[in-house]
């Protein structure tokens, strides 16, 4: 069916007036709303990525047994400095871990990426952001203009389509740890984050969310805070509304900014940085809280498949991880297990380099990334050096999944092959909605230049309402 529906749409794009209209509707719709990343719009293909509902109830199956596994394995990292040597934390992100948030999951909201085959046949998760991930309220917002589309509207006559907004669970996520950290009432917001980035957009987004549900929010940088008399402020920052306040106290920070960031931007003075010491008081409700890199580190993976640890694991956990997480190392020199075999990791990453891909330990948006398959033995025999200089993972290759996007280029439309994959939102252990980007390399990343986001809908047979 899924096939077919795809094939559907893309024959109503086969009039060309349609189309045009379509891809005016959706340029000028993103320009509208901001729906930009940095300079570049969100969207450049004229689908969005349809899933059946078996496919989703896939993903929140797999996706929530290996949430559910991952807070189990934070338990036991917290309880044994041994088991944290493995996912490699800095001194000061060890510092940082030891203060408890106040609300009961190490990552209250998170993102899987993953890549769901179109047949549904394969379902394999390569990363976890358990820190800050985004992209929620851009999906949101990028449905909704989607389902005004001239293309769409005619596929409604044929097919139902439903939405997989995340954006109010998100914020019942917020305010969740706010009650549950003993705040009352609505919390002040701070959407933290750096300033300049491309990003920022999505802040303006949740920004305007938050304000319509009756909460203040400001958006501003960690060089923007300072302590008043124990209290958390933003000495400069961007409100919802003109305001002639000049600090804004601050209850919850909604962190954007990654701990690796701030550690690396403050050095030596980071532990007495305005923000940790909120944090570390218990001045402020932080989500997610800096507990979330004992999760966020990719070495994370190399636990979850460590055949010694299996036993953490409930059976359910263990046939998902089995199912969907590809085998993960920390790279160092020495001997490790693969399929049951014992093998020593460096000789077996240069004797399997075209099935294996390197990439550092705490990064994000493709920085570092070595793909095996795509280099050449020497260079990776350089990566491999590298890697043992700074903590690093070395990763099986997973199915890749693909299909063909239509995208209005020159003034004609055109059918391309790209990668896809699917990424849903996490809040604690549920699955509830999910991003979608897609590219023409093997790098797929929106951050790093890797092409388009869409927004997903569930698709079924028969007219929408």
């Amino acid at each position: 069916m899924l096939q077919e529906a795809i094939n559907h749409y893309h024959a109503i794009l086969s009039d060309e007036a349609l189309a045009r209209a379509t891809h005016e509707a959706l340029t000028t719709g993103q320009r509208e709303q901001n729906l930009y990343f940095g300079e570049r719009p969100l969207v450049s293909v004229l689908r969005p990525r349809f899933l059946t509902g078996a496919q989703y109830d896939l993903l929140r199956s797999g996706v929530g047994a290996v949430a559910a596994a991952l807070q189990r394995l934070g338990d036991a990292l917290l309880a044994d400095p041994s088991l944290r040597a493995g996912i490699a934390l800095t001194a000061q992100e060890e510092a940082l871990i030891t203060r408890d948030p106040g609300y009961p999951h190490h990552s209250a909201h998170s993102r899987m990426d993953t890549f769901l085959t179109l047949d549904g046949s394969s379902l394999q998760f390569v990363e976890y952001n358990g820190e800050s991930p985004a992209a929620i309220a851009y999906e949101d917002v990028l449905s909704e203009l989607f389902a005004t589309l001239p293309a769409m509207q005619v596929f409604a006559e044929r097919y139902t389509w439903t939405p997989l907004p995340a954006r109010q669970r998100l914020l019942d996520t917020l305010l969740d740890a706010w009650h549950s950290s003993g705040g009352s009432g609505l919390p002040r917001i701070a959407i933290l984050d750096w300033h300049g980035l491309p990003t920022r957009s999505e802040f303006l987004l949740f920004q305007r969310y938050f304000h319509e549900h009756g909460i203040e929010a400001a958006i501003c940088s960690p060089d923007d805070l300072a302590l008043r008399d124990g209290r958390l402020v933003a000495t400069h920052f961007d409100a919802a509304e003109p305001t002639g306040a000049t600090e804004f106290p601050i209850d919850l920070v909604y962190k954007r900014v990654l701990t690796s960031e701030l550690l690396t931007r403050y050095g030596t003075e980071a532990l007495d940085h305005p923000l940790m010491r909120a944090y570390s008081a218990g001045a402020v409700c932080m989500v997610n809280s800096f507990r979330a890199k004992l999760l966020h580190k990719k070495a994370i993976f190399a636990l979850l498949t460590d055949d010694a640890l299996q036993d953490l694991f409930t059976p359910a956990e263990r046939a998902a991880i089995a199912a969907h997480v590809p085998w993960t190392r920390l790279v160092r020199a020495g001997r490790t297990t693969y399929q049951g075999a014992i093998v020593d990791l460096l000789a077996f990453a240069r004797r399997e380099r075209e099935r294996l891909v390197l990439k550092p330990n705490d990064e994000y948006g493709g920085k570092g990334v070595v793909i095996g398959w795509e280099t050449t033995p020497a260079d990776w025999d350089r990566a491999l050096a590298e890697a043992l200089q700074a903590p690093s993972i070395l990763q099986e290759r997973v199915t890749i999944a693909y299909e063909a996007y239509p995208a209005m280029i020159d003034g004609t439309l055109q059918f391309g092959r790209r990668l896809v994959d699917s990424d849903p939102f996490v809040f604690g252990t549920d699955v509830q909605g999910c991003l979608c980007r897609l590219s023409t390399v093997t790098l797929l990343n929106v951050t790093a230049g890797g092409g388009s986001t869409t927004p997903v809908f569930i698709v079924a047979q028969g007219a929408t309402a």
